[in-house]
């Protein structure tokens, strides 16, 4: 497990980067203003730019020598290692700016640990990405205070983005055999040693934004292993509809 732990670790942070840009993307025209069009665009690359990163070393941690389209348009759903939090659908602006929130903020405290990688290609794309992800959380809590703390149908339409999202947050900070093995490798932290920095800040936002955390007893898992919502068959087949209808063709 431990020869191959390493791959695994970089495949589920380059798919939890792909996953979530392509649903941010999917916003593009549809944004409220202008700004945040553009906005929401340029995280979506980020994003996609540090899919594409993680995916090259993966490739080569791997062996397996496929390229980044080979990850990302040639492997079925199954074979997708992304937490269910960054596939849940768009919902409306509120949804969005509250799933944003709690995955960049997870990605941040990742990316933050992976700085220090034993795996120095890893570092240096972590450094890189700690820089990106840090606006994509304040974006992200610049809209969560002025919605939670807005007007009563904007602070509904948050409280109700929580109640629908909550529960997918517990499946960030599971630990198995491949978060335990690439952290005694010194590739990447454990999740859960993420958790208190997530906790603290989640809870500050929500706090300021006169949010409160449903309580809730559910808690979906099965991302890591390949079992995904239904939300993300119907999304996969359109990202990979073009790459597959017309296999090797360049433009």
């Amino acid at each position: 497990m431990v020869a191959g732990a390493a791959a695994v670790s970089t495949l589920r942070i380059a798919d939890d980067c792909l996953v979530l840009s392509h649903r941010l993307a999917q916003w593009s025209s549809w944004a409220p203003t202008l700004e945040d069009d553009i906005a929401l665009t340029n995280i979506a690359l980020d994003l996609l730019g540090q899919a594409r990163a993680m995916y090259a070393r993966t490739a080569e941690l791997d062996g397996t020598g496929r390229s980044e389209d080979d990850y990302a348009f040639m492997r079925d759903e199954r074979a997708f290692v992304n937490c269910l939090l960054v596939e849940q659908e768009n919902g409306d602006f509120a949804t969005t700016i509250l799933r944003q929130l709690l995955c960049s903020t997870y990605q941040l405290a990742q990316w933050q640990a992976l700085t220090t990688s034993t795996d120095g290609q890893v570092a240096a794309i972590a450094a890189k990405a700690v820089k990106e992800t840090e606006y994509h959380r304040d974006h992200a809590t610049d809209w969560t205070l002025r919605l939670g703390d807005g007007t009563d149908e904007s602070h509904q339409r948050m409280e109700s983005a929580l109640a629908a999202l909550w529960p997918f947050t517990a499946e960030l900070f599971e630990s198995d055999d491949v978060s335990r093995d690439a952290a005694g490798l010194g590739v990447g932290p454990d999740p859960e040693d993420l958790r208190a920095a997530w906790d603290a800040y989640i809870t500050r936002v929500l706090d300021d934004a006169t949010l409160v955390v449903p309580k809730v007893s559910w808690k979906p898992t099965g991302g890591r292993q390949g079992l995904h919502t239904e939300a993300f068959g119907y999304m996969l087949a359109e990202m990979q509809h073009l790459h597959r209808s017309f296999p090797g063709v360049t433009w």
